[in-house]
């Protein structure tokens, strides 16, 4: 048996936040199973791009805070971490999305220590699925004595649903998310890459932040749904199971997490998950919106996606113009593709992992479009 917590939470309010935090973990067995004093303790949210807490699309910085709060009193090292989406766009906004989403003023506030995924290096790992492309996740997730997962709970108009399961996506860094939506085009092939993940980092707890939720159009275009809810789990399957039974859907509605289950990830069988905390039984989410995607049950190709991913594709280049030869970036990459003397990039190396661009004080590192009328087109565009 899995078991799921569901806690009623009306507000951010760090000392409710904590109190059904708390008391949702002594369900689990006491923090003292997941966290000892001294840990090193990464909090992976949902940052999926520079958006504010209140809109809704990423995880709410208060309720990191309450979190955060939690695990130093506890005497714990806490990191927040991520790398954001907008590959697509040729950027990737994490070091902006630190700061509007609050987590930097939070992390400021209560003794925290930011982890810009883009900027801390990779370490490979071999996937056990049937995509054997080498992969290249966050080091921090490494270096962590403890991971937890923060989803947040929203629709996805392009995967229906996007929680516990996906939110392990920002694992990988920068630009080189677009490569994985090209090698695994459909939605249910993505969820095997998603599986891969899972199966890479050791993930010790997800607890959702449900409070508030994104309905309709997500994950960042959707309308904010109070949900005043709160999930706490070890499975990040049952947790996502329970979750999308409250908006009225199940497992098999979800490809991502359909391939979860075909994986054995978690459970998904409702008859084998306890439900507790404020709950005993799911309840349900009345009016909740779901993407129009939803209604569709073939599960449709995301070619259009991947030429527009190979429109706009961009990869940094050095401008030795603004080149200072500090060599930071040669110094940052983790796999050893810069020159050190001509600074040129060797992109059978590249990852496009972005820590030469993110690390560049001297904004020498720019991301270079292959299309020019891409260039074009953003140029205008803004």
């Amino acid at each position: 048996m899995s078991k799921v917590i569901i806690q009623e939470c009306k507000d951010y309010s760090p000392d409710d936040v904590i109190d059904k935090i708390n008391s949702g973990i002594e369900k689990l067995g006491g923090w003292d199973i997941f966290v000892k004093k001294g840990n090193v303790v990464l909090l992976k949210v949902n940052l999926i791009g520079p958006k504010t807490s209140d809109s809704a699309a990423i995880t709410h910085s208060e309720f990191v805070r309450a979190i955060t709060k939690i695990l130093i009193n506890r005497g714990c090292t806490v990191w927040i971490g991520d790398s954001s989406g907008g590959a697509i766009a040729g950027i990737s906004p994490t070091a902006q999305g630190l700061k509007v989403s609050g987590y930097e003023r939070v992390a400021k506030e209560e003794g925290a220590i930011i982890k810009n995924f883009d900027r801390e290096g990779v370490i490979e790992i071999e996937p056990k699925g049937k995509y054997k492309e080498k992969m290249y996740l966050a080091k921090p997730l490494f270096d962590a004595d403890v991971v937890i997962n923060l989803p947040k709970l929203k629709t996805h108009s392009a995967n229906i649903y996007t929680g516990a399961v996906k939110n392990v996506f920002g694992c990988v860094l920068g630009l080189r998310k677009a490569m994985y939506h090209k090698i695994a085009p459909t939605k249910d092939d993505f969820g095997e890459i998603i599986v891969d993940i899972h199966e890479g980092v050791k993930f010790d707890l997800h607890i959702m932040d449900g409070i508030i939720s994104m309905q309709g159009e997500g994950p960042t275009a959707g309308d904010v749904y109070e949900a005043n809810k709160i999930l706490i789990s070890t499975d990040p399957l049952a947790l996502d199971t329970v979750a999308v039974n409250m908006l009225g859907m199940t497992v098999e509605d979800i490809p991502i997490l359909n391939a979860a289950r075909k994986r054995n990830l978690g459970q998904y069988n409702l008859d084998k998950i306890e439900i507790d905390g404020d709950y005993n039984t799911i309840p349900h989410l009345k009016n909740y919106k779901l993407p129009k995607n939803s209604k569709n049950k073939r599960r449709m190709s995301t070619k259009s996606v991947v030429k527009v991913i190979d429109f706009f594709k961009t990869r940094p280049a050095i401008n030795l113009k603004k080149c200072k030869k500090c060599n930071m970036c040669v110094e940052s990459c983790p796999l050893n593709a810069i020159d050190t003397d001509s600074k040129k990039i060797d992109y059978n190396k590249c990852i496009e992992c972005m820590c030469c661009h993110e690390l560049c004080i001297h904004k020498a590192v720019e991301l270079k479009r292959d299309n020019i009328l891409a260039g074009i087109i953003a140029r205008l565009s803004r």
